[in-house]
């Protein structure tokens, strides 16, 4: 957790000079005071910057992420704030981390694991997984541009068979 502070305060002035929004997702409660102070200060700074948005996940599961959702519905239920019926898809999204983003499109799985490893389990719904032998460090722009080329490639389905999306 030392190293991941001190990359946070290395970077958080670059990141809010190029405009980039950096939000954090996970249990804060779980980290030293300390992080969590830096923490909320570069979310503080870049909150306004409209360029690209960066989400770290940190003390994060995506377990927690589905029961922390659901005990917030339970809330709003018992407070009379939300009827069970009105309990759906988009309802549920709204409790999650990443309330308010579009779902993931793309994956890409570094460091030779093919395993989701309980990340975005909602949010993954639909995703097209990219998994590479290469380690984080040494992914490089060469690779980024294969998991494209890859995604690209893909028949995006949604669930549906190729029959049913009008192409066969």
């Amino acid at each position: 957790m030392q190293l991941f502070l001190e990359a946070v305060q290395r970077e958080v002035t670059a990141l809010h000079r190029n405009k980039v929004k950096l939000t954090f997702i996970g249990q804060r409660e779980l980290l030293q005071d300390g992080l969590q102070r830096k923490i909320r200060e570069a979310e503080t700074l870049t909150a306004d910057n409209q360029g690209m948005n960066l989400i770290i996940a940190v003390a994060y599961g995506g377990r927690w992420d589905i029961v922390n959702a659901a005990r917030h519905i339970a809330s709003r239920v018992q407070s009379g704030e939300l009827a069970i019926e009105s309990i759906d898809e988009t309802v549920f999204s709204s409790e999650l981390q990443l309330a308010g983003l579009p779902d993931t499109d793309l994956l890409i799985r570094t460091g030779g694991e093919q395993r989701i490893s309980n990340f975005l389990l909602w949010n993954l719904a639909y995703a097209e997984l990219y998994f590479t032998d290469k380690l984080w460090p040494d992914f490089e722009v060469a690779d980024l541009d294969a998991a494209i080329e890859y995604f690209a490639g893909r028949q995006r389905r949604y669930g549906h068979t190729g029959d049913q999306v009008g192409i066969a």
